[in-house]
Order: C-alpha cells, then sequence, then structure tokens
C-alpha cells in the first residue's frame, strides 16, 4: 500500500466513525432502544443528616456507613447478591462516605485522605454507565489521583480527593447521552457539594473538578460563579458552552483528551431534533473553544487515570495548583 492510499484510507476511516457517531447521536433520539427494564432494588432512604462540618465529618461517614449497610441487608433479602456485596464494601469501616444513596442505580460521595485540613481538594466528576454496580472502576481512578496527589504534592501539602458519584449517570447508548438533560438536572448537587466543602474546609482550600467524559458537561452546567480554582474537561463530547468564557467561570479552565480516545470522532454540533437538542457544541481541545489544552498522552477514553500516564500527572499538577508544570498538548 502506497503513501497516497494510505492517506486515503485513513481519511476514509475518519469519515465512515464521524458519520456513524452521527448516525448513533440521532438513533438515539429518533429510534429509542428498548429492553426489560432492571428490577427495582429496595433500598433505605439516605441517612437523615445535617450539613456535614469538619466538626462532625466522623458522625456523617458513620451514618452513611450505616445507610449502606442497611442498603446491603435489603438488596440480598431481594436476592441481588451483586448489589449487596456491591453496598457492602461501601459500608466497611474503612469508607469515608460523604453521601450515599443505595436507591435505583445508586449514588455515593467518597472522601480518600483527610478531608477537613485540606487545603488542595480534587473532585472527580463521572461520565456514563457510572453506578453503585460499577462503582468499582471509579473507585480506582480516585485511588490512582490520590497516590499521585501524594506522592507529587509540594512539601507540606494537605490533600483530598472527592469522588463524587452524585447525579443519575447517562447510559452510554440512550436517549440522555447525546443531551445536556441529566447535566441540568445534576448541576445544582454538584454546587451543593462545593458549598459542603467549602463549609468543611474553609475559605481557604483551593478546589478543582476534573471531569471526564459526560461529567464535563455536568461540571459545565454547574460552573458559572462557582468557586472553585480549576475545572478540567477530560475526555470531554463537548460542553454545550461555545467557548469556555462562555461557561461564565473565574476558574482556569483545562481540556485534555488523549490520543487513541474514540471521543475525538463525537461530530461537535448540536441541533435540534424534535424538539430536543442534540450534541455538546465545540470541541473543547480545539483552538476555537479556548480552553488551555493539556496533555493527556495517548491513552484511550478510560485511561486518563491510569498510574503512570502523562494524563495523570498532569491532572495532579492541575488539582494541586502547580499549573506552570502542567505540559501542553
Amino acid at each position: 500500500m502506497g503513501p497516497g492510499t494510505k492517506v486515503r484510507w485513513r481519511r476514509w476511516v475518519r469519515g465512515w466513525r464521524r458519520a456513524g457517531c452521527a448516525a448513533l447521536i440521532t438513533g438515539a433520539v429518533v429510534l429509542p432502544l428498548s429492553g426489560a427494564a432492571r428490577p427495582e432494588i429496595p433500598a433505605p432512604a439516605p441517612a437523615a443528616a445535617a450539613a456535614p462540618t469538619a466538626a462532625t465529618l466522623d458522625d456523617t461517614y458513620a451514618a452513611n456507613r450505616a445507610n449502606a449497610a442497611q442498603a446491603s441487608r435489603m438488596a440480598a433479602d431481594h436476592g441481588d447478591r451483586h448489589r449487596a456485596a456491591a453496598d457492602r464494601a461501601m459500608a466497611a469501616p474503612s469508607r469515608h462516605l460523604l453521601a450515599f444513596d443505595g436507591r435505583g442505580a445508586g449514588l455515593a460521595t467518597e472522601v480518600f485522605g483527610d478531608l477537613a485540613p485540606a487545603d488542595r481538594v480534587a473532585v472527580l466528576v463521572p461520565g456514563s454507565d457510572t453506578g453503585i454496580d460499577t462503582y468499582g472502576r471509579f473507585r480506582a481512578a480516585a485511588l490512582a489521583l490520590h497516590r499521585q496527589l501524594v506522592a507529587s504534592a509540594p512539601a507540606g501539602t494537605r490533600t483530598a480527593v472527592v469522588a463524587w458519584l452524585g447525579y443519575e449517570t447517562p447510559g452510554t447508548v440512550s436517549t440522555t447521552v447525546a443531551t445536556t438533560d441529566r447535566a441540568d438536572g445534576a448541576a445544582p448537587a454538584l454546587r451543593d457539594l462545593v458549598d459542603d466543602l467549602r463549609r468543611i474546609t474553609g475559605s481557604g482550600a483551593r478546589i478543582a473538578l476534573l471531569c471526564h467524559s459526560y461529567g464535563s458537561v455536568v461540571c459545565a452546567r454547574a460552573a458559572d460563579d462557582l468557586d472553585v480554582a480549576d475545572i478540567a474537561l477530560v475526555g470531554s463530547p463537548g460542553t454545550g458552552a461555545d467557548t469556555a468564557a462562555g461557561l461564565h467561570s473565574d476558574a482556569r479552565i483545562w481540556a485534555g483528551r488523549g490520543a487513541d480516545d474514540w471521543v475525538e470522532h463525537v461530530p461537535h454540533v448540536s441541533a435540534n431534533l424534535f424538539g430536543t437538542t442534540v450534541g455538546f457544541g465545540t470541541d473543547p481541545v480545539s483552538p476555537d473553544f479556548g480552553a488551555r489544552v493539556f496533555d493527556a498522552g495517548d491513552g484511550g477514553h478510560s485511561d486518563y487515570f491510569d498510574t503512570g500516564s502523562r494524563s495523570l500527572a498532569n491532572l495532579a499538577r492541575i488539582a494541586v495548583g502547580e499549573t506552570t508544570e502542567v505540559t501542553h498538548g
């Protein structure tokens, strides 16, 4: 195969992928997939507790662990051993749950590190297909980030990571993944979390949002005047805004995408189809968007928090405020 043939082949493959993604997005609205809904798993209402403070943090963790243990027993009685095991893991004495709700797909907010005295806090916001049943992969990313922060933060810097599964994430193939609807619903809860973190850590702590895939849409919808220092859009399909300035945030806006991330081929358009706005507009790593583009390495859509990766190193630098050390793509 000659050089000219190779170029034509690559162009054909890129065009086919873009057309396929466009068809998939359109189909998600026009032809929703049907299937049997998963039976509802019984679980208790979330633990009733006052808004957490530094003084009450241990009590908050304990109440949510107890709620997870109760959810595990109810799931076991219902015959769902997989959910029972996932909830039971959440209830382990070592877990620091700032929030827990075992109903439906499940919600949880978990802390890694000592939150109350932290002066650098990184909040991870997940993308599609994340719930209690799949929480392990999200938790692994948070653990990897926390290890990186501990290893690389300047001497004397106190760090914490918050894994925020605080919204019902869309399915990767669904009507919801191609619109901002879930993100619009999630944004107030993310804003509430930042308020909670400010109450716990004080006004001097530096908070960074690290937002993966559809989670970047959530962060964008919450960004307006949000009291955070940095917002990193990781493997983002777009934000629903045309530019970084359109997020109306005083935070530094970052964007990174791995060289092998399939999200590159999602059409960066926004269109009204049958009364629904589909797509998220400008590519966040493009010059037109105006974000600070960081080097996210050669990985794929699920590789950003892999130990030893360039993306993880740069995300940790963003989180601790060593922005001059961030390498750029």
